[in-house]
C-alpha cells in the first residue's frame, strides 16, 4: 500500500542507466521539499529534463547528475512533438540493409542521448546524412536520409546501449544481413522489457535463418544470413513484431508474423508506412478470424 504524505528530496544513484526511473523521481521531485538529485552510471535519455526546462523548472546537470529544486512553478507552453527516432528506426534499417536503398524521413528528433542507431548504421557503412537541423522546444530536430551498402558487423558495446537500447532488435536484423560478426553486449535490461527481447530477437529471427546466439548481456550476430520466410510471433512485443516485419522484406517467400495489435501501441499504420517504403513487398494485415 502506498499512503500520501509530504515528500522530501532525495539523492538517488540508479543502477542502471534509465530514463524511465529518472522521470519518475525528478517528476515527484518538483512536489518535494528540498533538492532532489538523480545519478546514473551513463547519462540516458534527457527529454523530462529539456520539457522541464520548456515549462520553467530549470534541472541542472552535472555530468551524469541531474538535480531539481521542489516548488518550481511550470508555466504552459505550446510545444511541437518531433518524430520518434525509435519509430522511424525500422524504415532507416530497412533502407540501410539494401545496397543501393535509400530513404528520407523527415520531422525526426535528434536528440543526442537517442542517436546511437544512426552512429552503429554509420560505422556499419551505411551513408547518414541530417538535413534542416533546427530546435523545437529545446529539442534537435532533422531530416533524416539514410543510404543502403553493403554493411559490415560492428562491435556495440555498454557505452552506446543507453543511447540504443529500444533499437536493438531492428539492429539485430541489420546485423544478420551484414558481413561478419556483431556483437551486442552491456544489454541485461533488454531482458526486462515488454518480454525478453535478448531470447525473443535470438529465437524467432532464428526462425527465418539468421544464426543469434544469446548472451547473459546481449546477443552474438553472424552476418551474411540467408533469410527465408517463416511463421513467428512479436510475442505482444511492438518492436519485435516491426523488426520482424522487416526482416521479412529481406526473406524469401511469405512470413506470416503473430500478434501484431501491438504495434498499434507505438506506430499505428506502420503496415501501411512499411508498404509505401518498400513498394515491391506485399502486406496483409488479417484478423483474428480470418
Amino acid at each position: 500500500a502506498i499512503r500520501g504524505g509530504g515528500l522530501r528530496g532525495v539523492a538517488w544513484s540508479s543502477p542502471v542507466a534509465s530514463a524511465q526511473v529518472k522521470s519518475a523521481i525528478l517528476l515527484a521531485g518538483l512536489q518535494a521539499a528540498g533538492e532532489t538529485r538523480v545519478t546514473e552510471p551513463l547519462r540516458s535519455r534527457d527529454h523530462t529534463e529539456r520539457m522541464l526546462s520548456a515549462f520553467g523548472a530549470a534541472p541542472r546537470r552535472d555530468g551524469t547528475a541531474v538535480t531539481v529544486t521542489g516548488g518550481a512553478r511550470l508555466t504552459a507552453t505550446a510545444l511541437a512533438v518531433p518524430g520518434d527516432l525509435s519509430s522511424a528506426a525500422f524504415l532507416l534499417v530497412a533502407a540501410a540493409a539494401r545496397d543501393g536503398g535509400a530513404i528520407r524521413v523527415r520531422d525526426v528528433g535528434v536528440n543526442p542521448t537517442r542517436t546511437g542507431l544512426l552512429d552503429v548504421l554509420e560505422r556499419m557503412g551505411a551513408a547518414v546524412r541530417r538535413e534542416r537541423p533546427r530546435l523545437e522546444a529545446g529539442e534537435p530536430v532533422a531530416d533524416l536520409i539514410v543510404e543502403g551498402r553493403r554493411l559490415r558487423g560492428v562491435p556495440i558495446g555498454a557505452d552506446l546501449i543507453p543511447r540504443l537500447i529500444d533499437e536493438v532488435p531492428a539492429l539485430a536484423v541489420a546485423a544478420a544481413l551484414a558481413d561478419g560478426e556483431t556483437v551486442i553486449s552491456g544489454a541485461a535490461e533488454l531482458r526486462v522489457k515488454e518480454v525478453d527481447r535478448v531470447s525473443a530477437v535470438a529465437e524467432e529471427l532464428g526462425r527465418m535463418g539468421a544464426a543469434i546466439a544469446p548472451t547473459q548481456d546481449g546477443l552474438r550476430i553472424q552476418g551474411n544470413a540467408t533469410l527465408r520466410g517463416a511463421a513467428v510471433s512479436s510475442r505482444g512485443d511492438h518492436r519485435m513484431a516491426m523488426s520482424l516485419a522487416v526482416a521479412a522484406l529481406f526473406a524469401d517467400g511469405e512470413t506470416v508474423i503473430r500478434d501484431v495489435a501491438c504495434v498499434n501501441t507505438s506506430f499505428p499504420g506502420f503496415a501501411r508506412v512499411l508498404a509505401d517504403a518498400a513498394p515491391g513487398c506485399v502486406i496483409r494485415e488479417e484478423t483474428a478470424d480470418a
